[in-house]
């Protein structure tokens, strides 16, 4: 009766596991057809019209004809490299685009000449060499070395080892035509892991900032070392043969197995378990390839990462895939079954590429591990979103009452900064409505005077069409005012030029307009339209003054901006050719005359805008020099 006590209650566990992993392992499974087809489909097409596969290789001195793709028998041929020879054929017509040669894939280095004379060697690029990023590369034929009819073309592959070297079906043709698939690759097989590797080094940066700020949470510290060592093996450039030291291959070549050790070790701290002892057993072939590096020389390095290095991310990986079935099965959340998902997509690819290795898949050797570890940083990323949301939720169902608090603080506020938002609206149309009424009052309605009182007076009608044209102007002056020119007063000065030349065509003076500076005057944010009005009403005196009074034939306007030491400041002068008037000794005309209280106004204008006026008058004609300030004033008392 005990035995049967005690198995009843394990039958419903073993079926409750059984209902949960059978599933997962049958989602695994189409995830591993997946992939299989698509790393089928992530095969680039190549211009085969153009392939040349047709080689002899002398290899170990002798010489046999080969067909590309082809694996040389030797794993390390730098002293006698294997040369291939062929040809291909070349017709003068078809030169307009001009020819390249296109090489998809090779291991470790290449060396291309074209009847004798070297076009291509990848050598020059260090991170053509790295067997992980597959690399293409294509190089453009002077036109000198083309021959009508046949060429010759030789390939010298450099191999370092372990691995035996291969060489990829070799395409000469029109860059036009080989263009095209060499971006494509460089495209799937450099650039996306170039950017998946910056977007790696981005989250080592965000997981070492949530780890110094959660020291207790020990899982994001492992994540964030090996997204280091991952960014360590994508951007660090691995030494080409022959190099006499390995210190740098040996970081390169331990990272691999190291970050793959911390994979497991991150799986562990995040499901919630304890990493045991023995789990350090895991570091210790990264470590090994690590010394030995370090110690020998190569290429024994490259054979330990061979034979230790790679079975231990197979291993890492596997590991890895059982930690999260386990995590599925007694936790069944979203968590775990998208880091499970792309544990199986890199597995796959992990496998694809043993293939490669032992040559069991001899079509082709492209290595897809590192470009498909992407899918596990989006796995993590989406597992750690997903923990920080469910910790956001805790935090919010716990702090209900104190956000109904916030917001209905929040609506006070509200409340309030509208009432102060409209009191501040009311309060500037208020201040607007005013300078525009003395705007108003100051010009046209000066002008209409003039016009009732002309006409009241009984003056021709010449006289009151001139006063009409003067409140015209002056009301045309206040609209332009009122444009947002964003504080560039150019803006305004170009319009004040047209209408300045119009005003001056019928008297027969010439406007001469200088721009002193290639700026012009500096930008002020702070500028307002009662500040351009002002400006713009100083520079129109001036301007009637040398027409009425000066009898002037040529008029400068000159702009420019100076430096006084504490920030530049923009001038405007004036200058006619007039007969003058006489200054007295503070700068004023001397009598009491219309021209005097012009020059009053225009000081009175130039200080409410915080402008200084300067005035300089001689038999050879007058200048009127306006200093704007640094930085306009708020309000229009400056002036006093």
């Amino acid at each position: 009766m005990s035995e049967i006590a005690v198995k009843a209650p394990t039958r419903p566990r073993r079926r409750l596991i059984a209902s949960r992993l059978v599933p997962y392992l049958l989602l695994q499974a189409l995830i591993v057809i997946a992939t299989i087809l698509g790393l089928r489909l992530l095969q680039p097409s190549d211009p085969d019209d153009f392939a040349v596969s047709g080689f002899s290789l002398r290899e170990d001195g002798a010489t046999r004809p080969v067909t590309l793709p082809h694996f040389t028998s030797s794993r390390y041929s730098l002293a006698d490299p294997p040369l291939y020879t062929g040809a291909f054929t070349f017709q003068r017509d078809q030169a307009a685009s001009g020819w390249s040669v296109f090489l998809p894939r090779f291991s470790n280095a290449v060396e291309i000449a074209v009847n004798g004379v070297v076009v291509l060697d990848s050598r020059r690029d260090a991170n053509a060499n790295r067997p992980d990023r597959n690399t293409p590369q294509i190089a453009l034929i002077p036109a000198s070395l083309l021959r009508d009819g046949s060429n010759e073309i030789t390939v010298r592959l450099f191999v370092w080892g372990p691995l035996k070297g291969f060489l990829d079906t070799v395409y000469v043709g029109p860059d036009t035509a080989l263009r095209p698939a060499f971006e494509t690759r460089t495209l799937l097989f450099v650039t996306l892991q170039v950017v998946f590797s910056a977007w790696q080094s981005i989250l080592a940066v965000i997981l070492a900032i949530m780890w110094l700020m959660r020291r207790r949470e020990p899982v994001y510290g492992v994540l964030a070392v090996a997204m280091v060592l991952g960014v360590v093996q994508a951007f660090v450039p691995p030494p080409v043969p022959p190099i006499t030291t390995s210190r740098l291959a040996a970081v390169l070549l331990a990272s691999a197995p190291t970050e793959s050790a911390l994979i497991v070790m991150f799986g562990v701290l995040f499901f919630g378990w304890r990493w045991p002892r023995y789990g350090a057993l895991l570091f210790a072939p990264g470590l090994i390839v690590f010394v030995v590096g370090v110690i020998a020389g190569p290429p024994l390095p490259r054979i330990l990462f061979l034979t230790l290095g790679i079975p231990t991310v197979g291993i890492c990986l596997f590991l890895m895939a059982c930690v999260t079935a386990t995590a599925v099965v007694r936790r069944q959340d979203a968590a775990s079954f998208t880091i499970g998902c792309a544990v199986t997509i890199v597995l796959t690819c992990w496998v694809h590429d043993m293939l490669s290795v032992f040559e069991i898949v001899t079509n082709e050797r492209i290595f897809v591990s590192r470009l498909s570890y992407s899918a596990m940083l989006v796995a993590i990323g989406a597992g750690l979103t997903w923990r920080f949301a469910r910790a956001l939720n805790q935090v919010d169902s716990f702090a209900g009452q104190l956000v109904t608090r916030v917001r209905e603080a929040e609506e006070r506020l509200k409340a309030s900064f509208a009432r102060e938002e409209e009191r501040a609206r009311a309060a500037a149309l208020a201040n607007e409505r005013t300078r525009l009424m003395r705007d108003l009052h100051d010009g046209l309605g000066g002008q209409l005077v003039s016009i009732v009182a002309l006409s009241e007076r009984g003056h021709e009608g010449a006289t009151i069409t001139d006063a009409a044209r003067a409140a015209l102007k002056d009301l045309r002056l206040v609209i332009d005012s009122m444009d947002d020119i964003g504080g560039d007063l150019m803006l305004a000065l170009g319009s004040w030029r047209e209408r300045a030349t119009a005003q001056l065509r019928p008297h027969d003076i010439a406007l001469d307009w200088r721009v002193a500076t290639p700026q012009g005057l500096p930008l002020h944010p702070e500028l307002r339209p009662w500040h351009v009005i002002q400006i713009v009403r100083i520079l129109d005196e001036a301007v009637t003054n040398a027409v009425k009074h000066a009898q002037a034939r040529n008029i400068a306007v000159t702009i420019e901006t100076l430096d006084g030491g504490e920030g530049p400041y923009g001038v405007i002068s004036v200058t006619d050719d007039g007969c003058g008037f006489a200054l007295s000794g503070n700068g004023e005309t001397a009598g009491a005359s219309q021209t005097a209280r012009g020059l009053r106004n225009m000081r009175s204008r130039a200080a409410r805008c915080g402008a200084v006026l300067n005035l300089a008058s001689n038999a050879s004609g007058t200048r009127v020099r306006l200093q704007l300030p640094q930085v306009f004033p708020d309000s229009d008392a400056a002036g006093g």
